[in-house]
């Protein structure tokens, strides 16, 4: 039984770290050579933001950590900026699982705005502050807004789809303890 968990924490580990990859091999297509007026969500946020709050061994800090560091590198992002920012706001959710676990899904939606807000203004101060050319606001704003229009779709088919559910009390980890 103890195998069987082991098996699973890691094929876990590996399937976020190979939608990690899905998601910016989407992003890097040239669908559309023309400059956009308006962003779509980050994707990789929401997922990891999820999974953060449903299944927090399935996302250990070092595989985020090496996700958003990917994503920024590959989306020529300032590098390690934004991941260290969704770091820390995936490791916040970490540590409130436990307290929104029984919480309805809205209390968990405006948690997860409140952070991406947050973090999303921090990381335009930032840039500010270091003098580094910012964004359009209108393409922070309509990205912050996609982000968060497409959450609980992204909850939806990482409880239906993933089978990434949220534990239950008396639950046991990967380890055989209690969550």
């Amino acid at each position: 039984m103890n195998d069987l968990s082991q098996t699973r924490l890691w094929l876990m580990r590996g399937s976020f770290m190979l939608l990690t990859v899905l998601i910016l091999f989407f992003q890097l297509l040239p669908l559309e050579t023309t400059p956009r007026i308006w962003a779509g969500p980050d994707l990789l946020l929401c997922f990891a933001m999820a999974w953060s709050m449903r299944r927090p061994e399935y996302v250990p800090p070092l595989a985020l950590a090496l996700a958003f560091l990917l994503a920024d590198l590959l989306l020529q992002r300032p590098p390690g900026l934004w991941a260290m920012f969704a770091l820390m706001a995936c490791e916040n959710l970490k540590s409130r699982g436990r307290s929104l676990r029984d919480a309805n899904f809205a209390a968990e939606w405006i948690t997860v705005g409140l952070i991406i807000l947050v973090i999303t203004v921090f990381e335009r101060l930032v840039l500010g502050l270091v003098l580094v050319d910012l964004p359009l606001l209108t393409l922070t704003l309509s990205e912050l807004g996609m982000t968060l229009l497409f959450y609980p779709l992204v909850v939806a088919i990482t409880h239906f789809l993933m089978g990434v559910r949220k534990t239950a009390p008396g639950d046991l980890d990967a380890l055989g303890q209690r969550v």
